[in-house]
Formats: C-alpha cells, sequence, structure tokens
C-alpha cells in the first residue's frame, strides 16, 4: 500500500508524459491552468518548486522561459529581485482558445454535421480556409468534417449536411490512429492507478496540487486536442476518450487549483 509520504513521489512518475518533457510546453499548460487570469503572475522561484518534482532543473526552465518570450507566449518582469512571468495577450488569448476542450465533461452531441469536398487546385485553398475558420476535422486531404450547417462561403467546394450512418473503419482509424489511442489508453491507466493507490485523507499542498494538476492537464491537453470533436460513431471500438475525460476531471476536482499569489508566497 502506498503510504501518504510517498504517494506524491508515485503519482508524479506515473503521471510524467513518457513521449512528452518538453519544458515549455509543460510550462504553457501550468499557466493555462493556473494563471490564465488577466494580471495573474508566477515568480520564478515558484514555478521552479512546481516544476521541479517533474525532474526538471531549474536551468531547463530558464531556456524554456526564454523561448516561450521570444515566441510571444510569455512576458516577464522584475519586482525587487523576483523575477515574473505572466502570460502576454497573445498566450492568453491562446489558452483560452482551447480551454473548453480540455475541462468540458462532455464531448461531441451536435446531431447536425457537414462535409466539404475538395477538388485538386483552386478547391484546395477554399478547404485550407474553411478549416482555419470553421471547427473542421480533415478526414482525407481533400475530405474536412464539420458541426452545425454548411458555412456560407463555401464556392468551389462540394458540400452538403450529413449525420453519421455508417462509418467504415478506415474513417475511425484516419481520425484516431494507433498512436493517439495508445497515448489515451496510457492516460487512462496512469490516472486510474494514481487515483486508486491514494491514500485515505491524503490532501495536497498548494505546491504538490499544482505539480499534479500540471502534470494531468499536460497530457490530457495532448490527447483531447488531438481527438476530433465529432459523434461517438466516428471512434473505433477500443477508443478510450470518454473513460480517460471522466478520470482525468474527476482526479482534478481533488486537486484545488491554487491561486497564483499563494503559490508565490510558498517557500
Amino acid at each position: 500500500m502506498t503510504s501518504k509520504d510517498t504517494w506524491f513521489d508515485t503519482a508524479v512518475a506515473a503521471l510524467a508524459d513518457p513521449q512528452d518533457q518538453r519544458v515549455w510546453s509543460i510550462i504553457v499548460s501550468l499557466f493555462g491552468d493556473l494563471a490564465q487570469a488577466p494580471g495573474a503572475q508566477i515568480s520564478g522561484s515558484a514555478l521552479t518548486r512546481v516544476i521541479e518534482p517533474i525532474g526538471i532543473k531549474p536551468e531547463a526552465i530558464r531556456v524554456a522561459l526564454h523561448r516561450l518570450r521570444k515566441d510571444g507566449w510569455i512576458e516577464s518582469d522584475r519586482i525587487g529581485r523576483v523575477s515574473m512571468h505572466f502570460l502576454s495577450d497573445y498566450g492568453r488569448t491562446q489558452s483560452a482558445a482551447v480551454t473548453p476542450r480540455i475541462y468540458a465533461r462532455t464531448s461531441a452531441t451536435d446531431r447536425k454535421w457537414h462535409l466539404l469536398i475538395a477538388e485538386d487546385g483552386a478547391g484546395m485553398q477554399v478547404l485550407d480556409e474553411l478549416m482555419l475558420s470553421h471547427d473542421c476535422t480533415p478526414i482525407t486531404r481533400t475530405v474536412a468534417l464539420g458541426p452545425g450547417p454548411v458555412p456560407v462561403q463555401t464556392e468551389g467546394v462540394l458540400s452538403f449536411e450529413v449525420s453519421p450512418h455508417t462509418v467504415p473503419q478506415w474513417v475511425q482509424d484516419r481520425l484516431c490512429p494507433d498512436d493517439l489511442r495508445q497515448a489515451c489508453r496510457s492516460l487512462l491507466e496512469d490516472v486510474q492507478q494514481a487515483t486508486r493507490t491514494r491514500p485515505a485523507g491524503w490532501s495536497a499542498t498548494p505546491i504538490q496540487a499544482a505539480t499534479l494538476r500540471t502534470l494531468l492537464v499536460h497530457r490530457w491537453r495532448r490527447v483531447v486536442l488531438r481527438q476530433p470533436d465529432v459523434p461517438a460513431e466516428f471512434f473505433p471500438p477500443d477508443w478510450t476518450g470518454p473513460a480517460c475525460r471522466d478520470a482525468v476531471l474527476n482526479l482534478l476536482d481533488t486537486l484545488p487549483r491554487p491561486a497564483p499569489d499563494i503559490l508565490n508566497a510558498t517557500t
């Protein structure tokens, strides 16, 4: 049985993404979950305390912050001798755009869909523009599926409203490739294991809650943002997305989101 003293370390090891330890991406997940509100700032020392348990060194955090500043995601300021970091307007906009997908309790329920088919050539440009401006999911290079009614501007693209009736396996495999299915299964198993072994009465410190929330959001973000937001008929029989969503969000519910000021004040 895992003890209260060791469960946090065990959970961190289980929830760390085996495929992606890119520090800049982990920091994006952290800010998106803990400091997305305007004016929210996290100190450099608080960032280190939250991320270091994952096995990431302070030097790597500094390099990642430099990259994020260069890419326009993060801005930094100094208050006395303390470095403070916060999302830029661009970073906040990008984070806000995906927040509903990450924390939604259910996936798509819209029963009205449209199909867009383009011919190689000029039609491809129209299809590409529609995919950028609407929430469309590519099925092949020239075919895309989108929720709701057909967009107004579809000149040069064959478009019509559809409802799922028969979805062949090749479409399911195209929308949910093997690596995505495996990433989802792996996350589900790791979250279930962490939840099952959590000692009764264990409660997280603010830093521990921030660390575990960052790991959960980071891994789930990499699954859910690749997962097409389409009806259940479009998913293969072995797709574990709904169970994974429930497991991740239920564990997040037990880890209260600490305010940035609390993290900054923690020593």
